[in-house]
């Protein structure tokens, strides 16, 4: 797992640790250094820990003028255990309010598994977004027959064509245009 390295193609239009405002600004991070695991698995530094035991992320975009943020997600998202969505809500969520981010795109495809458990706050996360979106995009699909079992895609997008996207082909904001066209798409038929 150690080899699994958060997209970086993106560096020359964002990187969080150089953003004043990003909960992940000043961080350093080493490229020989294995300091966080998943369980026993050492996982590549350039992954952010957020206060999750088993889940990390990397915020790969975040554009305050078009409101969006787009996050990538690795490891074992759990609810259950380690109430990985309070972390993610409280730690990376809420400064992303406080800067006016209605728009997410969450990419889920280095997500190994989902363990649900309540459903509040994905549903205080989408009553903050007012004409907002959270959209979950090339999530396995184990995990959105687990998101759907916990009803917690009611709150946010995923399956169907958000499953095919090929996002790497995009630049950060092309990608958020296309999401936006899907979403609104499926929202107004």
């Amino acid at each position: 797992m150690h080899e699994i390295e958060p997209f970086y193609e993106w560096r020359d239009f964002y990187v969080a640790s150089e953003d004043r405002y990003s909960p992940f600004y000043g961080r350093e991070y080493s490229e020989f250094e294995l300091t966080h695991a998943i369980y026993n698995y050492l996982i590549h530094p350039q992954w952010d820990h957020f206060g999750s035991a088993t889940l990390y992320l990397k915020l790969l975009m975040v554009n305050d003028e078009k409101q969006y943020a787009i996050i990538e997600l690795m490891g074992e998202w759990n609810d259950i255990l380690y109430n990985d969505v309070m972390y993610l809500y409280q730690e990376v969520i809420e400064p992303l309010f406080d800067r006016g981010i209605v728009y997410y795109i969450l990419i889920g495809e280095n997500v190994l598994n989902f363990h649900a458990d309540t459903s509040d706050y994905y549903e205080e996360w989408s009553d903050n977004l007012g004409d907002g979106w959270i959209v979950c995009l090339n999530f396995r699909n184990h995990l959105i027959d687990e998101f759907t079992n916990a009803s917690i895609d009611f709150y946010m997008a995923m399956g169907g064509k958000f499953n095919e996207l090929n996002w790497r082909s995009y630049s950060p904001d092309e990608l958020f245009h296309k999401v936006n066209r899907m979403i609104t798409k499926r929202l107004n038929p």
